[in-house]
């Protein structure tokens, strides 16, 4: 009889299992001797595909558990055996802190990395991004080429941005190049639009600092990003919108990302307008669903929201097929650097994996800005295609992150086949790439056509953003 070293990894109820069926063997060895073969009993053998899965999850959702009872998983306490923790951000500092001394199990999966707010946190997403550009420039890489006016020709894709209070004489210094400009202040740690607010004049934020405590850098508790406005962007139907775009990564190390079609446009419910009387107001301003449902012109049927594809559709029809088809490209491509910023500073634990929210604002050049990522991206359903659009996402990620759609391994390379990924496009998987097919100047030069490395060269024929 022989038990393998993978008993150990194994969570208390299958290792229970296994100790009954150790027990039964022994007493039939002993007691009916002559009626059992010799032969070894190996866990390697034992199946893993007939356990149930567990689940522990933070929040009350109904996409999250509706898809967890179709699969038939059975709910579970933090503190029990779960295979699949569906986790809040604070309970993935608690279980990867040091002190909690807690280890997963190769069978337990959870949906956040360690130190995901290295993209997800404002200020440090812009950090991470201007060290990512001061690498690639020391290496003299073709990426960080700059034009004359000292601007990044392929990563001028994050709006001119300070932290503050660091930054704030540099700030200040740029404003005054061009007093007449618009910028938004937002607080590093909040989301869901909570403190953001507009100014054009250093008076006002000289008023704010005197009035906030945030600002003393003697007792600072909370850092705010300050950016350039995008006082020019895209309107459709005279109003303001953005794009939210999910995007699963499920390592960093190999870089493995994928894309999801079936993102959507938020719009803001009162026509955009670009006069200084309605600076303080956020309705015009801000396409954060949370605000916009406070609205007075708020429509519950539609939510204010738009499909990608329809997106994709008005633009072939009002500005060209090739510029909308540039425009996507670009997407991708900045969705590709900022994680690619990152990919160095994150532990890639084998784990995890995260669905990214990504919040990007179109220029009415048809230039896109990245404006933040969201780790925790709303699951909230504010209408019926919302809701299907929702479930069908959670479904398809973990499609992607269990072997065969079924049973969690820490020890799966999460490569799946294409018939897996659902409405899931590969957008870089780094483990599968031959180093010499795509040379970096050829990546810049064809760029946006990414391929497994970054160019799309080879998957051509594959529908994107359909």
């Amino acid at each position: 009889m022989i038990i393998t070293a993978e008993f150990f990894s194994f969570g208390k109820r299958t290792k229970m299992k296994i100790t009954l069926l150790i027990l039964i063997s022994i007493c039939r060895i002993i007691f009916f001797p002559s009626k059992l073969p010799f032969g070894v009993f190996n866990i390697k053998n034992f199946n893993m595909s007939s356990q149930q899965v567990t689940y522990c999850c933070d929040m009350d959702k109904s996409v999250l558990i509706s898809n967890f009872e179709k699969r038939g998983w059975i709910p579970v306490g933090p503190e029990d055996d779960w295979n699949v923790y569906w986790s809040s951000v604070l309970t993935v500092r608690n279980i990867f802190s040091v002190e909690t001394g807690y280890r997963l199990s190769d069978n337990q999966i959870i949906n956040h990395f360690p130190n995901h707010y290295e993209l997800t946190r404002k200020d440090l997403m812009v950090r991470n991004i201007k060290r990512y550009r001061r690498e690639l420039e020391r290496e003299n890489s073709p990426l960080s080429e700059k034009d004359e006016n000292g601007k990044y020709v392929h990563l001028d894709f994050i709006p001119v941005t300070f932290i503050l209070p660091a930054d704030y004489n540099m700030f200040v210094e740029e404003f005054r190049k061009n007093p007449s400009s618009t910028w938004i202040m937002k607080p590093c740690g909040k989301s869901q639009g909570v403190g953001i607010f507009l100014i054009n004049k250093l008076s006002q934020l000289k008023r704010w600092s005197r009035d906030s405590t945030s600002f003393n850098p003697a007792v600072v508790k909370e850092y705010y990003v300050i950016s350039r406005y995008i006082d020019k962007p895209l309107l459709i139907g005279g109003r303001k919108f953005d794009l939210r775009i999910y995007v699963l990564v499920t390592s960093f190390r190999p870089l493995k990302a994928f894309i999801y079609r079936l993102g959507f446009c938020r719009f803001c419910h009162v026509k955009y307008s670009g006069n200084i009387k309605e600076l303080d107001n956020m309705f015009v301003h801000l396409t954060n669903v949370s605000i916009q449902k406070q609205a007075d012109e708020y429509n519950s049927v539609h939510g204010g929201k738009w499909t990608v594809q329809n997106l994709q559709l008005y633009l072939e029809g009002t500005r060209g097929k090739e510029v909308t088809d540039k425009l996507f490209d670009n997407m991708r491509w900045l969705i590709l650097h900022s994680l690619k910023s990152v990919a160095s500073v994150m532990v890639s634990d084998r784990h995890c994996f995260e669905c990214y929210g990504y919040d990007i604002i179109i220029g009415d050049d048809l230039k896109p800005w990245l404006i933040e990522v969201n780790a925790s991206p709303a699951l909230t359903a504010t209408t019926a295609n919302d809701r299907v659009m929702k479930q069908k996402l959670i479904d398809d990620i973990f499609n992607i992150c269990l072997e065969s759609g079924e049973y969690p391994s820490a020890k799966w390379n999460k490569a799946p086949d294409k018939s897996m990924l659902g409405s899931f496009d590969i957008l870089v998987d780094e483990e599968a790439s031959a180093p010499e097919t795509v040379t970096e100047k050829e990546n810049v030069k064809a760029k946006g056509d990414y391929s497994k490395t970054g160019a799309r060269a080879k998957e051509k024929h594959t529908p994107r953003w359909r």
